[in-house]
């Protein structure tokens, strides 16, 4: 029988099977990512696009893992998730790390942001409050209790000297909640990532009042928790997920102009928008995602007074640096 086909010699055979076994072994690494649940407490926040901007460039492939996104109406619901074992991290806040002192199964793995530069206080153009000095007995929009923008109200209220409820709270959930009960005069403002208020100034319905950056010096805005099942069952998967985040942030400070492009695709907010939000979040986003004493003892300081928690916790139970990269 003959056959057009040439005959390799051995060398080649050799070369053709080490190429088919690299391509096999790609294809089986690709095969062999991780899916790790990732829950998000707002959509738009800049802080928390590395999950997709990773996905975009290659990161967390590169380090074993797929990355899936759920979104939450506020710190509550996505420790509730959670528990519930929905999911394997949450993105959320600071005061958040209280629900681990109320035995919430999840732990503290990674700071995501410091100083609150992009959290504002946002109010409608035609407001009668002008200034923080105005807001006593004011109502402001909150995403849940126990959430950032929770914390934010209560330390804005206590700061004035009115105590942690001189200012009253109105939970309204995500933007879309927000704005709606800012138009129907349901809240005399609300608060959210600044770049909200920028887009409504640009269609003047709103405008940002008050930066929190601005007010706050020492503090973990944004942290990543890990479910205590993830740990116990994926402390690899935990180690990988950490680094690639440090990786994706690194990329979005070194290419600004892809990075806020692909920001803008996820949180839906204009590029000339995202790009005055992209200047404020990027100094805020930690290097090394590493706990800072200063901004725990903020932190822990304020669970009582805020009322949050009744006790003051050792702020070493409340966190864990083990699954970080070694420092440099």
């Amino acid at each position: 029988m003959h056959t057009n086909l040439p005959i390799l010699s051995g060398a080649r055979r050799a070369i053709a099977g080490l190429a088919c076994a690299a391509l096999a072994t790609f294809a089986s690494a690709a095969l062999a990512q991780d899916v790790v649940r990732v829950g998000k407490t707002a959509s738009n926040a800049l802080a928390f696009t590395p999950p997709e901007v990773g996905t975009a460039k290659g990161i967390w492939a590169k380090h074993g893992l797929k990355v899936e996104v759920q979104q939450f109406a506020g710190d509550a619901r996505m420790q509730q998730g959670m528990i519930a074992n929905e999911i394997d991290f949450g993105l959320g806040s600071g005061p958040s790390m209280g629900f681990i002192a109320k035995k919430a199964p999840i732990m503290t793995v990674g700071v995501i942001a410091d100083q609150p530069l992009s959290m504002g206080l946002i109010t409608g153009k035609d407001s009668k409050y002008k200034k923080p000095e105005d807001l006593k007995g004011a109502r402001l929009g909150i995403t849940t209790n126990g959430s950032l923008t929770y914390w934010l109200v209560r330390e804005l209220s206590r700061r004035m000297g009115w105590g942690p409820e001189g200012i009253r709270m109105v939970p309204l959930g995500t933007i879309t909640g927000q704005i709606a009960g800012l138009k129907s005069g349901q809240v005399d403002g609300f608060i959210m990532s600044a770049s909200v208020g920028y887009m409504l100034d640009q269609k003047n319905e709103g405008e940002v009042m008050l930066h929190f950056g601005d007010m706050i010096q020492d503090f973990h805005t944004h942290v990543v928790f890990a479910n205590n099942r993830t740990i116990q069952s994926k402390p690899d998967a935990v180690r990988r997920f950490l680094a690639g985040w440090i990786e994706t942030v690194e990329f979005m400070r070194a290419n600004p102009e892809e990075a806020i492009e692909l920001a803008s695709k996820t949180t839906g907010i204009p590029a000339e928008i995202q790009r005055q939000e992209f200047a404020k979040v990027m100094p805020m986003m930690s290097k090394d995602m590493r706990f800072k004493p200063e901004a725990l003892r903020v932190i822990v300081d304020s669970f009582q007074e805020l009322e949050i928690l009744d006790f003051k916790p050792d702020p070493k139970t409340l966190y864990t640096e083990a699954f970080l990269p070694s420092a440099k």
